[in-house]
C-alpha cells in the first residue's frame, strides 16, 4: 500500500511539473506584443478620459485586461479584475469588439461592474498587440512588458504578477 501511495505521488508529481511546463510554454507562444506605436496611440476611456499606458505603468505597476463581453472565460475573470480596481489598484482595461461605446457601458451596468475601459470596437488596438486570445492580462511596468498571460487567471494570481513585477 505504501508502495502504491509513493508511486502515485511521484505519477502526480510528474504531472503537475508537465502542467506548468505546458502553461508556461502556451503563455510565452501566445505572449502579446509591444506595439511599435506604444505611446503615440492615443487612447481614451469610455468616461473621455485620455490616457497613456506608458505614463500610467510609470510610477507602480499596471495590469493591462483585454476582454470582451462576449467572452465566456471573461465572465469569471473580470469581477477579479473590478475587485482589484476597488482595492485601488493599477489597472486599465481593454474592450475587445464588444460594439460601440453605449454597448459596452450598459453591458457593465447589467453585471454591476465599475472598470476603467478603453473600447477597442474595431479591434486595431488588439491587432497592433497581437491580442490572439481573449482573456489577455499583461503586466506593465515603466512602459515594458513584465510578464502576460491568458485564460483565466485568480484574483491572488493578479495580485502576485502585480507584486512580482514591482520588485
Amino acid at each position: 500500500m505504501k508502495s502504491k501511495l509513493k508511486r502515485w505521488g511521484r505519477e502526480a508529481l510528474v504531472m503537475v511539473v508537465v502542467l506548468i511546463t505546458i502553461i508556461f510554454l502556451m503563455d510565452w507562444w501566445r505572449a502579446p506584443k509591444m506595439p511599435t506605436i506604444f505611446d503615440s496611440t492615443p487612447l481614451h476611456t469610455l468616461d473621455g478620459q485620455a490616457v497613456s499606458l506608458s505614463a500610467l505603468s510609470e510610477d507602480r505597476p499596471l495590469l493591462l485586461y483585454f476582454w470582451a463581453s462576449w467572452c465566456g472565460v471573461c465572465r469569471y475573470t473580470t469581477p477579479s479584475v473590478a475587485q482589484l480596481v476597488g482595492e485601488g489598484e493599477n489597472v486599465m482595461t481593454i474592450a475587445l469588439r464588444s460594439g460601440e461605446p453605449q454597448d459596452v457601458t450598459r453591458w457593465l451596468a447589467q453585471k454591476k461592474i465599475h472598470l476603467p475601459v478603453v473600447n477597442d470596437a474595431s479591434g486595431e488596438l488588439s491587432r497592433h498587440w497581437q491580442i490572439g486570445v481573449t482573456p489577455t492580462l499583461v503586466v506593465l511596468y515603466k512602459g515594458e512588458v513584465v510578464s502576460s498571460t491568458t485564460g483565466w487567471t485568480s484574483l491572488s494570481g493578479m495580485k502576485l504578477r502585480l507584486w512580482w513585477a514591482s520588485l
